[in-house]
């Protein structure tokens, strides 16, 4: 089995599966690198909204060809991810989130999304099981959510169908230019050669950043995940609470078997070093208090289970996407701060399309890892302005 390829992938999450894919549709020999299983960490402990409204705008063009693929995602990959465009519902409590709304729906539908937003007597009128403090409701029609422990290893299952080699368990330690391309050795000593490198390791992808000079201040934290028991199936639209107020903060889905799924509220420790995650149970009783608040009628569910994962954050909340600063043929594609789950497979669709051509229909330079070489000291990613329904 050969050890080099056109490009190597680094990270096995829905951004490189997903890369490794359409890499192969482009009929580029792809072998990705995996430190663990596809899917293990943030792209498969995530909430699994698929959701568009709420991001930047400059994250929206390619989150709407992330959803073309959502979309079509069991024809694409030959299996069900459990997609389902069921919409998807953001809602504040406070007069100035209100007014927002208005004003991201105005801004987003030169983007190409259109929402639908309700206050008052007309959002209950949609919505009555709302708590009687929430003032409006912000609508994404065409949104929705998948199942995240699926769509990564669908996506790898995919590629290696079109012939990527997928290796998982393998630690990378070290990648270096070298004459023709780089070579990417692991820490059992193994060696893997390619003309092109994709980095898209998550909370890992500064230690091979570094090597190239290219550090960024990249912070591992925990989502805070939890699953309610079975009730009858009724809520279609996943819904999150858009807030500045990080406690306030709760978002849930309802999958058909009847479990709701819910995230929210502050983040929890996460070690990118040992690879393990906490949900602390402070964190699930604030949840809680607020899933009350938002659904008064779900108050005596019970949460039969908790998890969590290693994600990466970066100060600005915007990920890493595009060619290294300082290295041809280097690319990466990482730190999506809780919200990389949805445009994952745009993400993997631009890098093919780039790393095929050497150009792209996307922007971006929002994205560079330029912005980080003027020494920009390490932030909370929590400066960002307000807290959202993740991913």
């Amino acid at each position: 089995m050969s050890d080099r390829a056109d490009v190597i992938v680094i990270g096995g999450g829905i951004v490189g599966t997903s890369s490794a894919f359409f890499l192969r549709r482009r009929q580029r020999s792809v072998i990705l690198l995996e430190r663990g299983l596809t899917g293990q960490q943030a792209s498969g402990v995530n909430f699994g909204g698929v959701r568009r409204q709420g991001r930047a705008l400059t994250q929206l063009a390619m989150s709407n060809r992330a959803l073309a693929t959502w979309q079509r995602s069991k024809e694409l990959l030959g299996e069900d991810v459990e997609f389902l465009p069921s919409g998807h519902t953001r809602v504040c409590y406070h007069a100035h989130d209100a007014e927002y709304f208005h004003r991201y729906a105005a801004e987003a539908r030169a983007y190409g999304l259109d929402l639908e937003v309700l206050d008052g007597a007309a959002m209950f009128r949609r919505f009555p099981f709302l708590g009687r403090e929430v003032l409006a409701a912000s609508i994404s029609p065409l949104d929705g959510h998948a199942n995240p422990r699926l769509a990564a290893p669908a996506f790898g299952r995919a590629a290696a169908r079109l012939g990527a080699r997928i290796v998982e368990n393998t630690e990378i330690v070290r990648v270096e230019k070298e004459a023709g391309g780089f070579r990417v050795e692991s820490a059992a000593g193994e060696v893997y050669r390619a003309e092109q490198v994709l980095i898209c390791a998550g909370a890992w992808a500064n230690a091979l950043s570094m090597q190239f000079g290219e550090p960024v201040p990249l912070v591992a934290r925990g989502p805070q995940m939890a699953v309610t028991e079975p009730v009858p199936y009724v809520f279609g639209s996943s819904m999150g609470v858009y807030t500045s107020i990080k406690e306030e903060s709760v978002y849930f889905r309802q999958i058909p078997r009847g479990n709701i799924v819910l995230g929210g509220g502050p983040a929890g420790p996460a070690d990118a070093v040992t690879c393990r995650a906490s949900v602390l149970p402070e964190n699930t009783v604030q949840q809680m208090a607020q899933f009350r608040r938002l659904v008064p009628a779900l108050a005596a569910l019970h949460v039969i289970r908790v998890w969590s994962g290693v994600e990466s954050y970066l100060p600005d909340s915007e990920p890493v996407i595009g060619a290294s600063s300082t290295t041809d043929g280097l690319f990466y594609a990482f730190g999506f701060s809780g919200s990389g789950f949805q445009i994952g497979p745009g993400v993997g669709e631009t890098l093919a399309e780039l790393i095929d051509t050497g150009a792209t229909s996307m922007a971006l330079d929002a994205f560079s890892i330029r912005r980080f070489g003027n020494g920009m000291a390490l932030q909370s990613a929590s400066a960002s302005a307000s807290v959202e329904a993740s991913s």
